[in-house]
């Protein structure tokens, strides 16, 4: 389902990678205390940010993607009742692997 979904302009489609539920030790972390993750997977790209004269940047990544995101970009949406952030290329910080 989230492949019907294409952003526009500069905007990436993410689904978040959420960590592991038990840390060392065992200790299992309730949802209330997790962290936003920031690690996803890129599910779709936009159109492309235009520069001053009209002409088409491309994007720096691509669909399938694993990508550090910012900690506090994007916005969150459901899709299929499975989160998902929409944020701007800008806010991708680096390429994994």
């Amino acid at each position: 389902m989230a492949g019907n979904i294409r952003p526009l302009g500069d905007r990436v489609l993410v689904k978040p990678i959420e960590e592991q539920e038990t840390k060392k030790g065992g200790i299992i972390i309730p949802d209330t205390a997790k962290e936003k993750p920031q690690e996803g997977e890129v599910i779709a790209v936009g159109t492309g940010k235009r520069d001053e004269k009209g002409g088409l940047i491309e994007f720096t990544v691509k669909k399938g993607d694993k990508v550090l995101i910012s900690k506090y970009g994007g916005t969150e949406i459901k899709v299929g009742g499975v989160a998902h952030l929409i944020i701007r290329e800008d806010d991708i910080l680096g390429i994994i692997g």
